[in-house]
């Protein structure tokens, strides 16, 4: 696609569970993406929410770190690109405010929840002391994230992030806030509604080693390999932590990429399927907006 003009809003990329914009400000969530967009002509910009927390809370703080944006650039809009957990936040955002948002793009995002998420909610009993435990630990590590990348103040709670991706929740949240949602399973949303346009793509683990490159030596996809094999009713077609027809959201670019949950934002630093380059799926979306005259 040719690059040879400037989106007309600005984007705003959002992380997902356990994420941050950099780390000690060096190292990026979104892996070498943001250069990459800037050179395509969007003025990117990196939220910074809850590393774990609800999806309304995480909604709240992106609202007004919108509100920032958009006072700082003197934009009307801003392209919200989440990731994960990101497009739940992002969904909030353009439900309750549609007048500031030109789209939502979701990047295997759980929009209709997470197998993974449901298991531990089923082995975390509510109330009982290993629930406590793991609540304590976790929300602790959140902390410790967001110390490190320089928002020590955030919010932190472990299980209301997990409460927040599982079927059934987010099969509550999308009762809410419903916009851009497939009307049949596996199906694809509208592409503008209310206002907003809304897009989403994503993956599958890459099992054949053969195709894997250097992402063999990362033991972050050995991980969402091993993740992937829990899910039935997705098994086979998901990227580890969320299955493919579970990230479906508008307009669907593709959802079986080679991807795992990971791969997704080019990490672990780079490490990735030969298959798929992700920089070039946000590179390529940029070209997108702008036709939309977004």
């Amino acid at each position: 696609m040719p690059q040879n003009s400037t989106l007309k809003y600005p984007v705003i990329l959002v992380h997902g569970l356990l994420g941050f914009d950099k780390i000690a400000g060096i190292y990026p969530y979104f892996y070498g993406i943001q250069q990459p967009m800037e050179k395509a002509g969007a003025k990117v910009f990196v939220a910074s929410l809850s590393a774990q927390n609800s999806n309304e809370v995480r909604g709240e703080q992106l609202l007004a770190y919108v509100k920032k944006v958009l006072a700082e650039t003197g934009a009307k809009k801003v392209n919200l690109i989440g990731h994960s957990q990101g497009p739940l936040a992002c969904r909030y955002v353009a439900s309750t405010n549609p007048q500031l948002i030109a789209s939502v793009t979701s990047v295997n995002g759980v929009n209709h929840g997470s197998e993974i998420a449901d298991l531990v909610r089923l082995a975390l009993i509510p109330g009982r002391l290993p629930e406590l435990v793991v609540n304590s630990i976790m929300s602790a590590f959140g902390t410790f994230v967001s110390i490190i990348s320089g928002k020590p103040s955030l919010p932190q709670d472990f299980m209301a992030s997990i409460d927040a991706l599982t079927t059934e929740n987010v099969a509550k949240f999308n009762a809410k806030y419903p916009q851009g949602l497939p009307a049949t399973w596996g199906g694809q949303g509208k592409e503008l509604d209310n206002g907003v346009y809304y897009y989403s793509w994503g993956g599958i683990v890459g099992y054949n080693p053969i195709n894997e490159g250097i992402n063999n030596l990362d033991p972050l996809h050995h991980a969402m390999i091993a993740m992937s094999l829990l899910f039935t009713k997705e098994r086979d077609q998901n990227d580890g932590l969320v299955g493919r027809y579970s990230m479906h959201l508008g307009k669907v670019i593709r959802s079986d990429y080679t991807t795992d949950h990971v791969d997704a934002i080019n990490q672990l630093a780079g490490a990735v399927s030969t298959k798929t380059d992700p920089v070039k799926l946000f590179v390529d979306h940029i070209e997108l907006l702008k036709s939309k005259g977004l």
